[in-house]
């Protein structure tokens, strides 16, 4: 999973890393006088002896001779050695250095399916923490480069931070929860997903047959109640979803039952009647949380439905499916920096045990760790 975003990354990182060897060999070059001109490569060192012998003769203290013992040589501790010992300047990245590869990578995050404003902002954000970096002469710079995209996209991924544990936890009981989003994308099966990971978690859990609207709705969800374990409210099909919901929470307060989780009918976000009728729920119900469920694989347009979703029932979160198929990646790195809303969870299979509770840092042991892929 992540794949294609993943060898963007390294390729990024490889790039940045063959210009500084060559910025480096072209250092050598002037100090050694083959024609490259020293104050072109060389900056605030172009002062310094550009000969071979010079710089050897600079680099290392006059002999010195002593009663004790034979002639010693002693090495500065500048920073400097002769060209035949190696690293000799301490470079400092530079934007020139680095604006080429800035460009490719900005176009490599837009084909993975980030979105543009974000895309911007995460090379910016690897703009300022490569600009002035230091290093040696020959040191590579692909540590520097990878730390500098981690910090890029960690700062797009903590927005307003929302721990669905501690939410289910600590808010008074029955925790209200109604999951939207458009049809296709796994929205039912998420529901069920989570009913079983809070029930390995002790919770009781009441389902609410909210999606009236659509043909096999209702036969879904009840076959994934059966199969839980769990009640499931429902009225007929077509019945106001509203009214479903309602009766769900009042059954949960009279048998004290922990959590509802309401499912609603799909819908594209152009679909006024729809989305009008997400409006009303929200009036009726007054929900914990709205979780807004849309695929991966999706891409720029999970964002876009994921801000038109929000601006008719405001969302607390986002659940992302089908990540595993998902080789680009892009999405999971846009949608909460669009909506300034967390994702909760990643749906990554078919089984019930396939939900991820979304951590920034498991992101990234995707995108950089190899063990993790």
């Amino acid at each position: 999973m992540f794949e294609g975003l993943r060898q963007k990354l390294s390729q990024f990182k490889e790039t940045v890393r063959i210009k500084e060897r060559e910025l480096d060999d072209a250092e050598v070059k002037a100090a050694a006088g083959e024609g490259v001109p020293p104050n072109e490569t060389l900056g605030e060192n172009s002062r310094r002896p550009t000969t071979p012998e010079a710089m050897s003769a600079e680099a290392v203290e006059p002999a010195s001779e002593s009663a004790e013992g034979p002639t010693q040589r002693v090495e500065p501790n500048d920073g400097r050695k002769s060209v035949s010992g190696k690293s000799f300047f301490e470079r400092e990245i530079k934007e020139k250095d680095i604006e080429e590869s800035l460009c490719n990578l900005e176009i490599a995050l837009l084909e993975s399916d980030v979105a543009v404003s974000v895309s911007e902002e995460i090379v910016e954000t690897v703009k300022k923490e490569l600009i002035g970096s230091k290093r040696k002469w020959r040191q590579d710079v692909s540590v520097l480069v990878e730390q500098a995209l981690r910090c890029g996209i960690l700062k797009v991924l903590e927005i307003n931070n929302l721990d669905f544990d501690e939410i289910i936890k600590n808010t008074p009981k029955p925790v209200t929860i109604v999951f939207t989003g458009i049809n296709g994308t796994g929205k039912t099966t998420t529901i069920a997903k989570v009913t079983h990971r809070l029930k390995n978690q002790g919770y009781s859990v009441v389902l609410a047959a909210g999606d009236t609207y659509r043909a096999g709705a209702l036969e879904q969800i009840e076959r994934h109640a059966e199969k839980l374990g769990v009640k499931l409210v429902k009225h007929q099909q077509g019945a106001d979803p509203a009214a479903v919901i309602y009766d769900a929470v009042q059954y949960a307060r009279a048998k004290h039952k922990d959590v509802v989780l309401a499912d609603t009918a799909g819908r594209i976000h152009t679909n006024v009647n729809l989305m009008n009728q997400l409006k009303k729920i929200e009036r009726v119900i007054d929900a914990d949380l709205v979780v807004f469920v849309d695929e991966a694989l999706a891409g720029n347009d999970a964002v876009e439905r994921a801000l038109q979703f929000n601006a008719a029932m405001a969302i607390d979160g986002s659940v992302l499916t089908k990540v595993d198929a998902d080789s680009k990646g892009g999405t999971a790195i846009s949608i909460a920096h669009a909506t300034s809303k967390p994702i909760l969870f990643l749906g990554v299979g078919q089984d019930y045990e396939d939900i991820v509770k979304f951590d920034p840092q498991w992101l990234m042991a995707r995108l950089f760790d190899e063990a993790k892929t």
